[in-house]
């Protein structure tokens, strides 16, 4: 169930979409100010590996998400493209994506579950993140 997808266009299965949604706006800036908005979005097992090395937590994340690039309303945003997503399981997402932020393009990787002990309706939330730095003279997809 893989292949490529621009956000406007996720996968059909309404887990990938969710993902996708999610995604998008933890990109947002209005959300990565809120904490409480970042944290109905990120599992409370969250672990993203940072394009420096860096290991983030769940709380060291919420912490932190709104001093980070792409907060300010007025300054430079993230512009995600080339979007591919994998339904690995019944609630469980794998998406693979681009961004650019003010000309540093990244390679992004991310795991999306839905936790079975949690109480019904509640949504995928992000699990694991990377993030690598696309060399300049790197223009492969």
């Amino acid at each position: 169930m893989t292949s490529p997808r621009t956000p406007d266009e996720p996968d059909g299965h309404p887990d990938v979409a969710e993902a996708v949604a999610g995604e998008l706006a933890l990109l947002d800036p209005a959300v990565r100010v809120s904490r409480a908005r970042a944290a109905e979005l990120l599992d409370p097992e969250f672990v993203e590996v940072g394009a420096s090395g860096r290991r983030w937590t769940y709380e060291e994340m919420l912490d932190e998400l709104a001093e980070m690039s792409g907060t300010a309303e007025d300054g430079p945003r993230y512009e995600p493209t080339a979007f591919s997503a994998t339904l690995l399981a019944p609630g469980v997402v794998h998406l693979t994506y681009e961004t650019d932020l003010d000309g540093r393009r990244a390679r992004r990787s991310s795991l999306w579950r839905r936790d079975p002990a949690a109480p019904a309706g509640t949504g995928l939330r992000m699990y694991y993140h990377q993030g690598t730095p696309v060399p300049e003279a790197d223009v492969q997809p």
